[in-house]
């Protein structure tokens, strides 16, 4: 079976709070990918609190967003209207719950990576996805991620490269 983890593809990363022009022009390359790909699709929910502020993550990135339940939190409509799994909620970069998940999934042949950040998120998910499980081949799709800036998503894609994940 092959998987693909849509990462993050939520209103506040595309046009929201921390949204970019960049983030905004992926969508309709991942809503393909999502479209044709033959396997599994599950996505992943940055999930905030109302007390985010107080967090460690909001005293380095003091900018509220995705809180639970807000318009900001919902994954891209036409992105959503695809999903037939229950998103995986993480309450950080990346998800201990979607390592015990594909824990519990049968004969993985490939896992796909595509989504935001790719400087934050993306690359948090795929390390630990190849720490956990190195023999399963990882790819991440370079027109279907966006970073926070161009260079950070760029140096994102040259570290995961350089951790044997293959960019595509």
């Amino acid at each position: 079976m092959k998987i693909l983890v849509v990462v993050d593809m939520q209103n506040d990363f595309i046009d929201g709070a921390l949204g970019t022009a960049k983030a905004v022009t992926i969508v309709p390359a991942v809503k393909a990918l999502i479209e044709g790909f033959d396997g599994k699709v599950l996505f992943t929910r940055d999930t905030h609190f109302e007390n985010y502020m107080q967090t460690e993550e909001g005293k380095h990135l003091p900018v509220p967003h995705c809180i639970k339940d807000t318009d900001g939190w919902q994954i891209r409509p036409e992105l959503d209207a695809l999903r037939t799994t229950d998103a995986i909620d993480k309450l950080t970069f990346g998800s201990k719950e979607l390592i015990a998940l594909l824990a519990s999934e049968q004969n993985i042949e490939s896992i796909t990576l595509c989504g935001l950040c790719t400087d934050i998120c993306v690359i948090s998910n795929a390390l630990l996805i190849k720490a956990n499980y190195p023999e399963i081949p990882l790819y991440v799709v370079e027109s279907a991620c966006a970073g926070v800036t161009p260079e950070s998503h760029k140096n994102a894609l040259d570290a995961m490269r350089m951790c044997q994940v293959e960019i595509i």
